[in-house]
């Protein structure tokens, strides 16, 4: 059966969205084995969305926000823990120049990131990604206020933990 202008579109999309994809994929999700059900799940949700998608806002802001709704939707259904998601070792060794040295500060950062909440881990992410305020606002649904007040406790909390680990 021939492809669609849309499918082609679409598949362009998927194509081009894929590391990102993955890399959702790998955040929500710690079984190897589980990670292609949700790689899919979240092909289906950005199909079902792209007649939606207004082709004046970014894709990857768009793709991001689908996807991690859909990976959170996925969680949900499958009665997974939080807890189970993949600590964000993988989004930082994938993110440019999130943490370029191995060093024990970095190491023990992500950990610390590792141990938050999924909605405050999931704003260190975008924030590392590079997104501003207003994207990640979209990205989760809310306000840049609300993403700013937010990444600041953030980043209060991690400086605390991370001097006190110091002191021990």
């Amino acid at each position: 059966m021939p492809e669609t202008g849309d499918e082609k579109q679409f598949l362009a999309l998927l194509q081009g969205q894929q590391r990102l994809l993955y890399k959702v994929a790998y955040i929500y999700c710690r079984d190897p084995e589980e990670r292609p059900d949700l790689l899919q799940e979240i092909a289906i949700q950005l199909w079902r969305a792209f007649p939606h998608y207004d082709k004046r806002a970014s894709v990857s802001t768009w793709a991001y926000r689908v996807a991690a709704n859909a990976a959170i939707s996925y969680r949900r259904h499958e009665g997974r823990r939080i807890r189970n998601t993949l600590p964000l070792d993988f989004a930082f060794d994938v993110a440019d120049g999130a943490f370029e040295s191995d060093s024990a500060q970095a190491r023990e950062l992500r950990a610390l990131i590792d141990g938050l909440d999924e909605l405050n881990r999931a704003l260190m992410l975008f924030y590392l990604e590079g997104f501003d305020h207003a994207e990640i606002a979209e990205i989760l649904g809310t306000s840049a206020s609300n993403v700013s007040t937010r990444l600041n406790r953030i980043k209060t909390k991690l400086q605390s933990q991370l001097a006190q680990s110091n002191k021990e």
